[in-house]
């Protein structure tokens, strides 16, 4: 099984280098991967200690923050390393403070694993919530290199759980322990003989609170704001924003609206601009457009960069976080929830337990049309005592859960 991986890895690095010929996404992803080696060289050296942490894109690394902030604190003669798997992720943290290196992480060929496994040559690996590729993981089982799975997630439809999911179940066998988020994915484990696990919870919830400690100030979302009531919409899709737009377009004057979309291509934010009727503002207007006093006159601001949308939610009395009417489903909704924002969301939170926690605890409501979410928005608007009951049960929410670092913290350094 292992052999026919290998060559369908083999394989899939071809097709991707095709197909880089006409995605600037797979562009990013085939020439990124040709800078790796160079970029370790200039920044670890041979007698490094290193610690090497793994996430697939933004969201896992987001995800396992707190957890590189500590034990870069808990080890500071080592370097940290860490690799991404997709652009999306990449791209935007490739700058990040908090590792010596970062890198996309090359296709888990033999010869891959082995050549950066020596360049890096860790002593502790994190893998961040899931992906499991099995050539790095033997090659580090064989190396004896402590390996472990952070914020750990397992479902009953993964292949781990099926007959034919040997081959799978075999690369769960190289992990030296399993810190999961939740009972379920204890429990899962530990049917296919897995007892090195520990409940820690989601490192998520931790990252938010610390997001309460720092500045979350922003002059000119102030200044638009000017005290009134202000929707937030974060994340937002073009299937979101077709029924945020008729909202706004009808919403009483006093109300403001500040939209961060998740994609800022600018013909995607001129045809969101061009759709809303009332008067509107983009981020990227010059400095002394957004400072004026006439930001104050504008009904809505449209944030066409990124970075900082977290600070925004400070500014929310309501947020929408967009994502739940595509096939991935909803976006990070603990940001606005940590603030004590009551939260509005599409149908799609499924796979997202933090989201059907709040939709059950109704700090969160999941709109499926337009009436629904209009009701929802009336009912947050005029009702300042809901709003605040809501808001309060999101934050509880974020507080009680905190703390999974530390569990992770304390089994690794006992």
């Amino acid at each position: 099984m292992l052999f026919l991986y290998n060559l369908i890895i083999i394989f899939a690095s071809q097709v991707v280098k095709l197909l880089a010929l006409f995605s600037p996404k797979m562009k990013l992803f085939v020439d990124g991967r040709k800078e790796v080696f160079s970029i370790l060289k200039s920044k670890i050296n041979t007698t490094d200690k290193t610690i090497w942490f793994h996430a697939a894109s933004l969201g896992e690394y987001e995800q396992g923050l707190p957890v590189i902030e500590k034990i870069k604190v808990q080890y500071p003669n080592h370097k940290i390393v860490v690799t991404f798997f997709s652009p999306s992720g990449y791209e935007v943290r490739k700058n990040n403070t908090v590792a010596d290196a970062t890198v996309y992480l090359p296709l888990d060929t033999k010869s891959n694993a082995q050549k950066f496994i020596k360049a890096i040559n860790p002593e502790l690996v994190f893998f961040i919530k899931y992906e499991y590729w099995p050539n790095y993981l033997n090659k580090l089982k064989k190396l004896e290199i402590k390996t472990y799975l952070i914020s750990g997630i397992f479902r009953e439809n993964q292949a781990f759980f099926k007959w034919y999911g040997g081959f799978y179940r075999n690369a769960l066998k190289t992990f030296d322990y399993f810190f999961v988020q939740n009972e379920s994915s204890k429990n899962l484990i530990q049917s296919i003989g897995f007892n090195n696990v520990k409940i820690s919870g989601d490192t998520r919830f931790d990252r938010v609170v610390a997001i309460l400690e720092r500045d979350n100030s922003l002059d000119f979302i102030e200044q638009f704001k000017d005290n009134k009531t202000t929707i937030v919409i974060g994340s937002s899709w073009p299937k979101d924003e077709n029924l945020l737009v008729n909202y706004i377009n009808n919403a009483q004057s006093n109300l403001k609206f500040i939209i961060a979309p998740h994609n800022i291509k600018s013909e995607q934010i001129a045809n969101l601009k061009s759709q809303i009727t009332k008067s509107t503002i983009l981020f990227s207007e010059n400095v002394e457009t957004r400072h004026a006093l006439s930001i104050q006159e504008k009904n809505v601001f449209i944030i066409d960069t990124i970075g900082i949308l977290t600070k925004i939610y400070s500014y929310a009395d309501i947020a929408y976080v967009g994502g739940g009417y595509g096939n991935t489903g909803v976006h990070n909704i603990l940001e606005p929830a940590t603030f004590g924002v009551p939260i509005v969301i599409g149908p799609n939170y499924s796979h997202f337990a933090e989201a059907i926690a709040l939709v059950h605890q109704e700090g969160c409501v999941s709109i499926s049309n337009q009436n629904e979410l209009d009701e929802a928005f009336d009912n947050l608007i005029s009702n300042e005592d809901v709003r605040h009951e809501k808001g309060h049960i999101c934050s509880t929410f974020v507080q009680m859960n905190k703390g999974a670092t530390d569990v992770i913290l304390k089994h690794i350094t006992e």
